[in-house]
């Protein structure tokens, strides 16, 4: 016996379904120019890096809150947890995100390694964050998706 789990519709989730991967994009790449950095010391990896944190940081701007719309005004039941769950790991991931820019401003070397150790953790935890719903729904939908 399957169980379908709830699904949402319209408009709001259109734009959260398209909008929510194009941060990560974002966030994966500062970390591949970070590391780019580090090991070349070329100012151009800084400056493309600390670029591609604040494009994700106003890409995540809508999905958040229509993230935050969808859990905690409007939810439902059977995939409650992991929403939950992946709103916060995505909300620390953000902050990590914004701390990772102030220091993305600093001078010249003087962002290694935080920079790196940073947006490391920026895609672990929105990395996690997707493992988790990914689960969640695999186990909703016994197995067939």
């Amino acid at each position: 016996m399957n169980i379908q789990p709830a699904t949402r519709t319209g408009a709001l989730y259109a734009l959260y379904r398209l909008f929510n991967p194009i941060p990560f994009g974002f966030f994966i790449a500062a970390l591949l120019f970070d590391q780019f950095y580090m090991t070349t010391a070329e100012v151009l990896w800084a400056k493309a890096a600390s670029w591609l944190i604040t494009f994700g940081l106003l890409f995540a701007i809508v999905p958040r809150l229509i993230n935050l719309f969808y859990v905690w005004f409007r939810p439902v039941i059977h995939s409650k947890r992991s929403d939950i769950l992946g709103f916060w790991l995505y909300g620390f991931a953000i902050l990590i995100a914004i701390l990772n820019a102030f220091i993305h401003g600093r001078d010249a070397y003087a962002i290694v390694p935080t920079n790196v150790i940073l947006s490391g953790l920026t895609v672990c935890l929105i990395s996690i964050s997707y493992v988790f719903q990914s689960f969640t729904l695999y186990q909703q939908t016994g197995g067939d998706l």
